[in-house]
Parts: structure tokens; sequence; C-alpha cells
């Protein structure tokens, strides 16, 4: 009983956030968000580049309602990366900030 006890308070020490991991998540959020960026002009450049070519308004509804949702989905998944980098920096911030303080607290 007393050795599962340990073992979950020692896997909740293992999963707490510390500044450094908050910082290293942003980081890579923040870089899967540029890259993704970077496809969302790449495939939107292309598109305006290269219109549909066709008499039948059927296929022009179709194909831009189509190039809408790709475009869409690629500035969503952008969006969403950009939103967690972001909050997972003010974490780190205040991660630290909370260290600080309990440091001030403990001295006094």
């Amino acid at each position: 009983m007393s050795e599962e006890k340990l073992s979950e308070q020692s896997e909740n020490q293992e999963n707490q956030p510390t500044p450094l991991r908050c910082v290293i998540g942003a980081t890579m959020c923040g870089g899967l968000g540029f890259a993704l960026y970077k496809l969302m002009v790449s495939i939107a450049t292309t598109f305006a580049n290269k219109p549909v070519t066709s008499d039948n308004p059927m296929v022009v509804s179709i194909s831009s309602a189509v190039r809408t949702l790709v475009v869409g989905v690629v500035a969503l998944g952008t969006g969403i990366f950009g939103i967690v980098g972001v909050g997972l920096l003010a974490l780190a911030v205040q991660l630290v900030i909370k260290q600080l303080t309990t440091k001030d607290e403990q001295e006094v």
C-alpha cells in the first residue's frame, strides 16, 4: 500500500512542469507554427498562381471551396501551435515568479 503511494508521488513529481520544459515546449510549438505558416503561404501562393480553367460553374465553386478549406486547415494548425507556444511561455514566466516568491517567503 505504501509502495503504491510512493510510486504515485514520484510519478507526480516527475510530471510537474518546470520553466525549462515549458520553454523547450514553446520553442518546439513556435517552430512547428512557423513551419506551418510558411507552408500556408506557399499553398496560398500556389493556388493564386494557378487559377481554375473551367467553364463549368460547379467545378469553379467546388475547387474554390476545396482551396479555401485546405488553406483554412493549415491556418488553423498554425494558430493552434502559435497559441500553445505563447501559453507555454506564459506558464514558464508564471512558474519562475512562483519559485522566486516561495524562496522569498522561506527566507523571511
